[in-house]
């Protein structure tokens, strides 16, 4: 189970240490000497940490994530662990508030010690922990969040995306609502910060312009204005960059003004079943909604991913109801795992950033991870989901494309299958 933040004191009087000694720890954190001296790591154990919204306007379906990828570095531990380490792993929550995220992630560096920050959620939250992790040397390994900020090697060379970044999902997006809606008005919601505003720097650079802009903040849990503007503009689509909490907001309160467009939803704000779960009763709202992913879908039985997710779900994740949030979190998971087992058995901080920008990770990812030197983002791309008799099934090829004016492209190759034992090969 995920432990929660309650060391609040505590974690006081670690920060005026902290303040006293300079907030570094680098002299021993760098990495390029040996696992001897490396924060986190015994020659039994390597323990990383993340923080995660598990309370608060961001928990739905996202407090899910977490306990997902611990579940399955579980199931790796119970086979041995990673080079004779079993992984542990501090879950911390932050309500998704910025100023939680600072503080949880400085508990983790300078008391608990971790060897790296994994999977931290949120655009809004983890940029605010970027220099202090640059500062202690800390890996920040595959955010939770499709921001570019996180693809800055030169700036930022311990940081690492996981998600397709919001540009090039809003030019897939895009391009869905170019070939499917032509002639019609395209509008568009998004968060008030990079989430949003990468994500409609991407449909502009397809569509040109949208017919109307709206944002909301997280803190106010309240979109009628928005869709009410939306209406009056005569809005005929609305593209929503938003998290799953003001996805079902968005799409309830439409209803409730007679508004019908078709929504066209950023993969972040789009699981079905925690839309569902939001909705309840008016959960039919959701038949007809366009989305993407870049991973397995959780109702995709045949999938040999899928099946060993649910394996790992059962066994070791308490058989919570299976949905994408908890395909995501294991997907986490199992690229820790390989990222860790190109760091070899000499584990330092640095020998996993070079790890990991050397690439060539593979896993249940639809696209191309495009992990190098040069590029610390994380899939390239994604394919289009559509509800229809509440379910969400893939349609089309994958796309991929940059966050620049590349073309959008088909994606045809398939993903390998994963290895008998579910764990990658060391």
């Amino acid at each position: 189970m995920p432990r929660l933040a309650g060391r609040r004191t505590a974690v006081l009087a670690v920060l005026a240490l902290a303040a006293a000694a300079g907030c570094s720890d680098s002299g021993s954190s760098s990495g390029g000497g040996s696992s001897a001296n490396t924060p986190g790591v015994t020659d039994t154990e390597v323990t990383v940490g993340t923080h995660m919204p598990l309370t608060g306007p961001a928990a739905a379906g996202y407090s899910k994530i977490a306990p997902a990828t611990k579940a399955y570095f579980d199931y790796v531990n119970a086979a041995g662990g990673v080079h004779g380490r079993k992984i542990s792993y501090k879950i911390m929550d932050d309500t998704y508030n910025p100023a939680t995220t600072q503080q949880v992630v400085r508990e983790l560096v300078l008391q608990d010690r971790v060897f790296a920050i994994l999977n931290g959620l949120g655009t809004p939250t983890h940029t605010g922990v970027l220099d202090f992790l640059k500062t202690n040397q800390v890996p920040d390994l595959f955010v939770a969040s499709g921001s570019r900020n996180w693809n800055q090697p030169d700036k930022y060379p311990g940081t690492f995306g996981f998600n397709p970044d919001y540009t090039i999902e809003g030019k897939i997006l895009a391009t869905y609502v170019k070939d499917n809606h032509a002639g019609q008005k395209v509008c568009f919601l998004g968060q008030d910060d990079d989430f949003g505003r990468d994500s409609l720097a991407g449909v502009k650079a397809v569509l040109g312009s949208v017919a109307a802009e709206q944002t909301y903040v997280t803190s106010n849990p309240n979109v009628a204005p928005q869709m009410g503007a939306f209406k009056q503009a005569g809005c005929q689509v609305v593209v929503l960059a938003t998290v799953p909490g003001f996805t079902a907001l968005s799409i309830g309160t439409a209803a409730k003004i007679g508004f019908k467009p078709s929504f066209v939803v950023s993969n972040v704000g789009a699981d079905y079943d925690t839309l569902a779960e939001q909705l309840g009763d008016a959960a039919p709202l959701l038949e007809g909604v366009v989305a993407a992913n870049y991973l397995p879908l959780n109702n995709d039985d045949a999938n040999p991913w899928i099946q060993l997710f649910k394996k790992v779900n059962t066994q070791y994740n308490g058989n919570a109801e299976f949905d994408n949030n908890i395909v995501y979190g294991m997907s986490v998971g199992y690229l820790f795992v390989q990222a860790l087992q190109a760091a070899g058995q000499d584990l330092t901080r640095q020998g996993l950033i070079d790890a990991v920008e050397k690439g060539g990770f593979s896993g249940p990812g639809l696209v191309p991870l495009r992990y190098s030197a040069d590029d610390h983002s994380g899939y390239s791309g994604e394919q289009l989901t559509k509800v229809e008799g509440s379910t969400a099934a893939y349609f089309g090829k994958p796309y991929r494309t940059d966050d620049g004016d590349g073309p959008v492209t088909e994606y045809t190759e398939a993903p390998p299958a994963p290895p008998a034992n579910g764990i990658p090969p060391q």
